[in-house]
């Protein structure tokens, strides 16, 4: 073996090797090959040169490392001092907006719960840290040693033993059954997005697409008589941002004016909004687009009411079909050609779905993120289940019905907030089919700062929850199959709707700190890390490219499980907030397609007389007065939003981060990891760091 390079008198033995005969080194009974040497070690040789020759290339090569090391840590320190910058002005400036945003008491008796588990948690760890420091026990949790009365000494010693004798009789027995009924819901619920996935590969593979029976319909300039009547509904409320992308983009319909109707519903209770929407309204009427204005006084019912009331007026009973789009869509000119044609032949049809497509879907991580799951439900959710049961839930936009199909199911409900749902599985209870065109796509906007996302959230499962309370009878009492209501009941609501946002919460944000706690209840690694991480890789099938957002995706959903969880109790048990209708806030996002329009709209706007045919002089003082009027309100200055901080998140953020420092006392590496990196996600959520960053 060739010596060390600290030996002295190196050189003059490699020399006298160099000059020498071949080295052969035997041994008795060797454990090792036999080994010839041919001659002297010539990788040394290169190095010692090199080393004699190119220091100052070394002293370089040093130098520039330096600079990159100290780059480094100037960089991580700047980031570090930013963070703690931000997070003392999120503490000092949102504290006051924090308060108001518990006002009205959603999530007090959760929030308590978690405070609770919070100081049991420190005052373990104190226990813990001090047995640690006297050597008591080493946290070994298959064959930790229970010190026995004779070796108590002091009370705190006697105590922690009466922690650990209760600890392993009284508390671990409950949290293991729970921890064991939770994978058990976590493997069924991973079984479901199997099939799932399954079932879009089969799809793909055999390229089942939905068919329509005859040719696309003519153009809309030619003859219109085969063209039915359709009614076009546009739900607003305070949509100040994108009242006029929605509107422009109906208004181009490629469909014969004389069959199609648009109806503005605006349930605006901001007079300068008002006159916005209502002047849109009439530029576009006088352009000859059948277009109508309608305003309710009183906004009951929130959405369902608005579009109850506009089914109400007479001319309605004189179409066929209509079309929802909510504020933020946009309608590629050809949605009515490639939806309305399905229902031809096909008497049992009530709905036709498009997918959703997302303008500002790379805005920043949290849409990103978004992205991933609206990606999942529609082209694996939908699909699916409208290619194999003919039947999903309605999104409540981009979609067209069958008015007499809305009218044999009971219309529109204002019982929820999920009136879209509401009239889905009525809707299916009677009987009617449904399809879902995945590759017709709708341009919307994802919301872009977490408050609004979280609100959002909260109504999308509050309001199924109260809603399976409410139609569970009626799905019993139906005259359906029994597969077609144990989907509903089994799959559609339970599993898809309650399970996943209980076990969530439960098993990763719950149980898995208390386990640090309680050891005698440990979780095995595979449910921590590798089932979760297999989840999230099919979540994310849909949309490959979102592959490197992988671990972001799972911790943010761990995350968001408890305003899931916080909504699903409030929706199962009818709480106050369940009833609660928010609008979520947009930006405005236009499409490409849309501001070439807008830019060629102000060119002949410039170099174009203005006319308006058939217009009388009391209709064009009242235009000119309402475009004054907008000028006036563009003109006046937007009120400032502030972040806010979610204290629900950062109680649970210490939380996560006590559990952290406990798994580090018990080196376990897997645990710890999981638990800091969860930890540190809940702290930049309830700092309100993620998304859209306000004043």
């Amino acid at each position: 073996m060739a010596p060390g390079w600290g030996f002295p008198g190196w050189r003059g033995r490699e020399e006298g090797h160099r000059k020498g005969s071949p080295v052969v080194v035997t041994m008795e009974r060797p454990n090792f090959s036999v080994v010839e040497i041919e001659g002297p070690d010539e990788a040394f040789r290169p190095v010692e040169k090199s080393r004699n020759k190119n220091v100052k290339q070394v002293t370089w090569v040093l130098l520039l490392k330096a600079s990159l090391a100290v780059g480094c840590v100037a960089w991580l320190t700047g980031s570090v001092c930013s963070l703690l910058g931000t997070v003392k002005r999120r503490l000092i400036f949102g504290e006051g907006v924090a308060v108001d945003s518990d006002r009205l008491g959603k999530g007090r008796v959760l929030l308590r719960v978690i405070r609770g588990f919070l100081f049991a948690s420190l005052i373990i760890l104190g226990f813990e840290v001090m047995a640690y420091a006297k050597g008591w026990h080493y946290f070994e949790h298959t064959n930790m040693r229970i010190p026995s009365t004779s070796d108590v000494h002091s009370l705190l010693h006697l105590v922690y033993v009466a922690w650990v004798n209760f600890r392993a009789n009284y508390v671990a027995p409950p949290i293991q059954a729970l921890s064991k009924f939770c994978v058990v819901l976590f493997l069924i619920q991973s079984l479901d997005r199997m099939m799932l996935c399954f079932g879009c590969l089969w799809i793909k593979y055999k390229k089942i697409r939905p068919r329509m029976e005859g040719q696309l319909l003519a153009d809309a300039e030619g003859s219109g008589s085969e063209f039915p009547m359709v009614l076009v509904q546009i739900p607003m409320c305070n949509e100040r941002e994108v009242y006029e992308q929605s509107i422009s983009a109906a208004c181009r319909i490629d469909w014969p004016k004389d069959r199609l109707l648009i109806q503005v519903l605006d349930d605006s209770d901001d007079k300068n909004i008002q006159l916005l929407i209502k002047g849109e309204v009439s530029q576009w009427s006088q352009r000859g687009v059948n277009i109508i204005y309608r305003h309710r006084l009183v906004r009951t019912g929130y959405k369902a009411g608005n579009l109850k009331s506009a089914m109400s007026c007479d001319y309605v009973k004189d179409y066929e079909f209509v079309a929802i789009f909510d504020a933020d869509f946009q309608p590629n000119p050809d949605f009515l050609k490639r939806t309305v044609p399905h229902f031809k032949g096909n008497p049992d049809l009530g709905l036709v779905q498009a997918r959703w497509e997302f303008l500002n879907k790379d805005e920043n991580l949290l849409t990103r993120l978004q992205n991933i799951n609206l990606c999942f439900h529609f082209e694996v959710e939908q699909q699916v289940n409208g290619v194999f049961l003919n039947f999903f839930g309605f999104n409540g936009t981009a979609g067209v019905w069958r008015i007499k199909a809305l009218e044999e199911s009971g219309g529109w409900l204002e019982r929820t907030t999920v009136e879209d749902m509401d009239i889905a599985v009525r809707a299916h209870l009677n009987g009617w089919k449904f399809i879902f065109l995945n590759d017709v796509k709708a341009l919307c906007e994802l919301p872009e700062s977490y408050e609004a996302y979280r609100k959002q959230q909260h109504r999308w499962h509050s309001g199924p929850m109260l809603l399976f309370r409410l139609c569970l009878p009626a799905v019993l009492a139906a005259k359906i199959s029994f597969l077609k209501k144990g989907n509903l009941i089994l799959l559609f609501f339970l599993l898809r709707k309650l399970i996943l946002p209980f076990y969530s919460f439960t098993l990763f944000c719950i149980i898995l700190p208390l386990t640090m706690f309680v050891p005698e209840a440990e979780l095995p690694i595979w449910v921590i890390c590798y089932l979760p991480v297999m989840m999230s890789f099919l979540n994310i099938f849909p949309a490959p490219k979102s592959i490197p957002f992988i671990v972001p995706y799972l911790l943010f959903e761990n995350t968001m499980s408890v305003t899931k969880f916080n909504a699903m109790v409030s929706g199962l048990f009818q709480l106050g907030s369940s009833y609660e209708w928010i609008v979520t806030k947009k930006t405005g996002r236009a499409s490409e397609s849309d501001l070439l329009a807008a830019a060629e709209r102000d060119y002949k706007a410039a170099n174009q007389p203005q006319m308006n045919r058939g217009v009388s002089e009391g209709e064009l003082q009242e235009l000119t007065k309402l475009k004054e009027q907008q000028q006036e309100v563009v003109l006046a200055p937007k009120p400032k939003r502030v972040n806010k901080i979610y204290r629900k998140e950062l109680a649970l953020a210490f939380l996560l981060l006590t559990a952290a420092a406990r798994s580090l006392l018990a080196a376990q590496g897997v645990h710890f990891y999981f638990l800091l990196f969860q930890g540190v996600t809940f702290l930049l959520v309830g700092l309100d760091l993620i998304g859209e960053q306000m004043s």
